[in-house]
């Protein structure tokens, strides 16, 4: 049988940056995914890194988001540096567009709510935008510099993560799903993966959609499966400079001269086809940004599936079980909250607690026993964490 200080279920950007954290604190830690790490969530995202709500509901993660981008340097650094691999992180404001008949009462709008938050918003008239975007359409009603943002590649990224984790000493192992959690009474003492029995002190279960599928777990991860399509753009005629979103879709650009644009929001299950409908969606509101990219080539369409929770919000933190600690359900803002939560997590089995208040995100959320919540989620009344 085999043993490890930590086994991490799920080989994606969040488990993978979780195993380096703590390699880095010389444990022994084993990565274990279904199938070749990095293939899911992560590789399908656009990796904007943006910590304004993109929702009401997502104000809660705004303190996370803030401090997760004030990480990004430092971990980007580390993970370039271990793994030898570009990641394409670029610090950059992001170019946000209100289009349409309400476009300034919603631009006023999110002015309030970003100066109310303490995120910078810069409005800029449209000449000043289309000085920026030279390109970008006449059915701007009013822009802004959103300039407490950046970009990374989410491929590149992850493929940087899984390689700093095995420079690190993190065995990674594919084709390995988890069938079970084992544990004898209160604690948890290792995992069912690929058919063996490893023994592990912790398992931390960062298994994205899948994760409330093991087992007796969806009472700590109740995750579902939220599509989201995706495309590449090509083209001759029009060059974009940074990232451009408004309320009805986003396009980024990539050192390749690609173009990413997105994306959807379905309940479809574990169904990642590419559907006209969602592909059509997609390609409206980047037409509605930019009207030349009419002629631009599609290279490629996607889907992935973001880890949803009943409330939208991600689920970290220890459980009630000894040693079994969650970090999943990260819905749209896996790539942007890595850093930081692989640094609570580092902390959560290092310390048993962390500097910040986390019982938003804690597992025990969705348990009977919400009571326990504030004891167990190990926060401390400093709010800051710095």
């Amino acid at each position: 049988m085999s043993a490890f200080d930590v086994a991490i279920v799920g080989g994606g950007v969040i488990g993978a940056s979780i195993a380096f954290e703590l390699a880095r604190e010389n444990l022994k830690a084993v990565l274990l995914d279904r199938q070749q790490p990095g293939q899911e969530a992560s590789w399908a995202a656009a990796g904007m890194l943006s910590p304004g709500p993109d929702s009401p509901e997502a104000m809660p993660l705004v303190p996370l988001g803030k401090e997760s981008l004030r990480l990004y340097p430092e971990f980007i650094s580390l993970i370039e540096e271990a793994s030898g691999l570009p990641t394409a992180f670029v610090r950059e404001a992001t170019l946000q567009i209100f289009p349409g008949p309400s476009g300034e009462a919603e631009h006023q709008k999110m002015a309030a709510e970003y100066e109310r938050l303490g995120l910078a918003f810069e409005s800029i008239s449209l000449d000043d935008a289309r000085k920026l975007e030279l390109s970008l359409g006449p059915a701007a009603q009013a822009a802004a510099l959103l300039r407490d943002e950046a970009v990374v590649d989410p491929r590149h990224l992850t493929s940087a993560v899984i390689e700093a984790a095995r420079h690190r000493g993190v065995e990674i192992r594919h084709d390995c799903p988890v069938t079970a959690v084992l544990r004898t009474g209160n604690r948890c003492e290792g995992v069912m993966a690929g058919g063996e029995r490893m023994a592990s002190k912790f398992v931390v279960v960062a298994a994205g959609a899948y994760s409330g599928g093991i087992e007796w777990l969806a009472r700590y991860a109740p995750t579902r499966p939220v599509r989201g399509q995706m495309l590449a753009l090509r083209s001759k005629d029009l060059k974009l400079q940074r990232v451009v979103r408004s309320e009805r879709g986003y396009l980024v650009p990539r050192r390749d001269a690609r173009i990413i644009a997105g994306s959807t929001l379905e309940d479809a299950g574990f169904d990642k086809h590419v559907t006209p409908s969602g592909i059509q969606k997609i390609l409206n509101a980047a037409l509605d940004l930019f009207p030349g990219l009419a002629s631009a080539e599609i290279i490629e369409t996607w889907a992935g599936l973001r880890p949803g929770t009943p409330d939208n919000l991600p689920i970290l933190g220890p459980t009630d079980i000894q040693g079994l600690l969650i970090a999943t359900g990260h819905y749209r803002n896996g790539i942007l909250l890595t850093p930081v939560t692989a640094k609570l997590l580092r902390l959560w089995v290092l310390n048993g607690r962390v500097p910040m208040d986390t019982a938003a995100f804690s597992p025990l959320r969705f348990s009977a026993e919400n009571s326990h919540t504030s004891a167990a989620s190990g926060a401390s009344a400093n709010p800051n964490f710095r």
